[in-house]
């Protein structure tokens, strides 16, 4: 809900009081701002867990893997059951299922002009592991910064990064399927760090901020060594994230966000961004086009 200007006045001595808060390194709200709540990334939550079980549905392990081929996984669960573990140690449906319900097949998508690949591979996960594993670093990830910007520009990013990693993974990877939101994701924390950026001046604790941010993308780029991790999809995702992030998610100076908290009479700046902003979003915007 909105802040209006008498809360924001009623407020200002409270919030004088405080002036030596060190506020939250990451996200910082500031008096003003109107914080969203949250609907598109739990859309995107149930989308992607309302996916796997229809591919799990359609897989139908106990109906259509031979018996040369081992046993299904967790057969209590019928048609549901899982890929023998030397298919899909991670606990899911077959490859061939997979690229039946859209997974990207760089050949079917070349050869055959099946360009929807780009979009379905994004909502479909290889197992279990694989989409837990994505849904809580969506949820970590997303829900904060949809309250903080709001589903519009959230969504963007996350759709448009999670093109942008099955483009990249297209041009590189020509033998093996690609499925799963992780490029999306990569979106999500590129523009993380763009906004870190491109809105510097209102981070009070500037160094906490860069180092916690670069911690956690660094886990997260090192997990792309591990087995059937497409780390170009991350990178793709990533970089598009990061580009959208100058675009979409560049907010007004500290100077400007701070003027309702300022004495009456104090001066205050008339500009609502600066010089350096403007130019980073220029360069990005330029580079997204190109790209």
């Amino acid at each position: 809900m909105a802040t209006s200007h008498a809360d924001v006045e009623k407020g200002a001595g409270a919030r004088r009081k405080e002036a030596g808060k060190v506020p939250s390194p990451l996200y910082p709200q500031h008096e003003g701002e109107r914080e969203w709540v949250p609907w598109i990334v739990p859309v995107f939550l149930v989308a992607n867990i309302t996916v796997f079980v229809l591919t799990m549905y359609a897989n139908n392990c106990p109906v259509q893997t031979p018996a040369r081929s081992g046993k299904c996984v967790a057969r209590f669960l019928h048609r549901f059951s899982f890929q023998p573990l030397r298919e899909n140690p991670l606990l899911g449906p077959s490859s061939a299922t997979l690229q039946k319900m859209g997974a990207l097949v760089w050949d079917k998508v070349v050869h055959e002009h099946q360009g929807w690949r780009l979009i379905t591979c994004i909502w479909l996960h290889a197992g279990v592991l694989h989409l837990v594993a994505n849904m809580l670093s969506l949820i970590f990830i997303g829900l904060r910064l949809e309250q903080q910007f709001g589903y519009v520009r959230i969504g963007a990013i996350y759709l448009l990064s999670g093109l942008g990693g099955s483009v990249l993974s297209s041009l590189f990877i020509r033998n093996h399927i690609s499925v799963g939101a992780s490029g999306a994701l990569f979106g999500l924390l590129g523009a993380m760090l763009s906004e870190l950026l491109t809105n510097w001046t209102i981070y009070t604790n500037k160094i906490a901020a860069v180092i916690t941010l670069l911690f956690v993308i660094a886990v997260n780029l090192a997990l792309g060594i591990l087995p059937h991790v497409n780390n170009f999809a991350h990178i793709g995702g990533f970089l598009t994230g990061f580009l959208l992030g100058f675009v979409l998610l560049m907010r007004p100076h500290f100077g400007w966000m701070e003027r309702y908290s300022l004495p009456s009479g104090s001066p205050c700046s008339s500009k609502k961004y600066l010089v350096y902003q403007w130019i980073l979003l220029a360069v990005a915007t330029a580079l997204v086009i190109v790209g």
